[in-house]
């Protein structure tokens, strides 16, 4: 199984990892170790120093000594007593602390020996300075015992010396030996890491340049123009970078052989069709010029009838006029009559009412003839008193008689002409009668010219507006016939960018596999114009 690119980088920063910790690893232990020795080393280098103070102190010692033997006052004697005690005092404090130091067993064994002369110098020191206060002679016979305790542990001295300076060598050499050793360690480490770097990238590198070599032939294969031949070699099982990478790229490849297989046979159809369609536009066009000329004939035949509507919508709209007159006159006279049946009537009525008057003046004269009689005869019986009352009744009789004779004559003029008014009232009933019939007949003349108007003006309108349309029919024709050689013009132009996309898709070669797929796809369908 094949490691993808991102597994192979991570295994390489996990071999560069564990090789930087091993280089970690030795460095710390080398510094642990290096560590121990400096510590040796400083702690060999401090009881140096305590031994060096130590030897110091023994030195001043001797000198304190000799300075009391030499002393030629008291005063001389007790600074030299005074400092013989200081640097004993220093001599005991550098030994404790070097005792202290020092931590090898030889050394500290050294020291377990000095330490009886330590104690028996500075005895003999304090013995040289008490002596030399108090006899100077015996004080130089006993230096010779001094000088040889000092001698003896100056020989101790040198021997811890030795001790404490071989120590510390062999701490530097230890910890030089330790440096080396590291040193060596991690230059292997380092060269191996650096083996296995070159070698791991010489692995990535093959893994990884050689696919993308061949992907970028494949990818360059494409770009010519090769799109008939699959890529070699490829399996689902390798699940690597590169190899998906390949598969993409033969998946474009297909894609795209596909695509410019439909492409170039679409350019064909399209060819055909646009081929089709400027002769199509051609046929069109002549039919459009025939069907413009046959419009502006129909334009022509209907502005005439349009004329001819026009003068029709105008006479019936003078009769329709001459009409609303004439029923406006006929209406004013049937409304006379009315007025004048009207009038008769109130004359038949005043004349009834005139015969009832006269009936009632009939009346009033009978009663009145009646009542002269009665008075008459009532003044023939009262004889000569009522003689006068007799002659006013006589006159009133006659009076009455008068009256009712004057009231007869009218009763029978009025009688006469209520009559003529009765008749009068008939012929004028009649006459409204008729005159209604006139009225009505002028009436539906009148609505009858008013139809015939409004059925002339909508059919003038209907005229004007189907003159409108044979108009828009016939600019929509000319804009049709411009349209139709725009379409031939785009047409043509269509066909030339069939032919240049052809010649562009041509570059593809599409193989075997490419010529079988054209010759399978059916050609496109002529389109039917007619």
């Amino acid at each position: 199984m094949k490691l993808s690119i991102k597994h192979q980088l991570r295994l390489s920063y996990i071999v560069t990892l564990l090789f930087c910790g091993v280089v970690g690893l030795i460095g710390y232990l080398s510094v642990q170790s290096l560590d121990r020795s400096m510590d040796a080393i400083s702690v060999n280098g401090s009881a140096l120093r305590h031994q060096m103070e130590a030897d110091m102190m023994h030195d001043a010692l001797r000198a304190d000594v000799l300075s009391a033997l030499m002393a030629a006052s008291p005063e001389e004697h007790a600074a030299a007593k005074k400092d013989a005690d200081e640097h004993a005092a220093s001599f005991k404090d550098a030994i404790a602390q070097l005792d202290r130091a020092v931590t090898d067993a030889a050394i500290k064994a050294g020291m377990a020996k000095v330490r009886p002369d330590v104690e028996a110098y500075l005895a003999s020191a304090a013995r040289m300075v008490a002596l030399a206060s108090s006899d100077q002679a015996a004080a130089r016979q006993a230096f010779g015992g001094f000088m040889d305790a000092f001698r003896k542990l100056e020989g101790g001295m040198e021997s811890v010396s030795e001790l404490i300076e071989k120590d510390s060598d062999a701490s530097r050499a230890e910890g030089d030996a330790v440096v080396d050793a590291a040193r060596l360690e991690i230059m292997l480490v380092a060269l191996a890491a650096m083996l296995a770097t070159v070698a791991m990238g010489y692995l990535i590198i093959r893994a990884i340049v050689r696919p993308l070599d061949e992907a970028i032939a494949f990818a360059d294969r494409i770009a010519d123009g090769e799109l008939g031949g699959a890529a070699q070699g490829l399996l689902d099982s390798d699940r690597t970078e590169t190899a998906r990478l390949r598969r993409a790229l033969e998946a474009m490849r297909a894609n795209l052989h596909r695509i410019v297989s439909e492409v170039r046979d679409g350019t064909d159809s399209i060819g055909t069709a646009s081929q089709e369609i400027a002769a199509g536009n051609l046929d069109l066009s002549r039919r459009t010029e025939t069907q413009a000329s046959s419009l502006e004939e129909t334009a022509s035949s209907m502005e005439e009838l349009t004329t001819t509507v026009r003068q029709n919508a105008d006479n019936a709209r003078q009769a329709s006029q001459l009409a609303a007159s004439a029923s406006e006159v006929a209406v004013r006279g049937g409304a006379v009559v009315s007025q004048v049946v009207h009038t008769m009537g109130a004359i038949d009525a005043a004349s009834q009412k005139i015969g009832d008057i006269i009936g009632v003046i009939e009346g009033i004269a009978f009663q009145t003839n009646i009542l002269a009689l009665n008075a008459a005869v009532e003044a023939a019986r009262a004889g000569e008193q009522g003689r006068g009352f007799a002659v006013v009744a006589s006159e009133v009789r006659a009076l009455a008689q008068r009256s009712n004779a004057a009231a007869k004559e009218i009763k029978v003029l009025i009688d006469s002409t209520a009559d003529t008014v009765g008749e009068g009232s008939r012929l004028v009933g009649q006459a409204g009668g008729t005159m209604d019939e006139v009225v009505a007949s002028v009436q539906r003349v009148s609505d009858i010219m008013a139809e015939i108007s409004a059925a002339s003006r909508e059919q003038d309108a209907g005229i004007a507006q189907v003159n409108q349309a044979v108009t828009e029919i016939d600019a929509a024709t000319q804009q049709n016939a411009a349209l139709v050689e725009q379409a031939a013009a785009a047409a043509e132009s269509l066909e030339a960018q069939a032919a240049k996309l052809t010649s562009l898709v041509g570059v593809f070669k599409l193989g075997e596999q490419g010529a079988g797929q054209r010759a399978a796809v059916p050609s496109s369908p002529r389109l039917a114009l007619a």
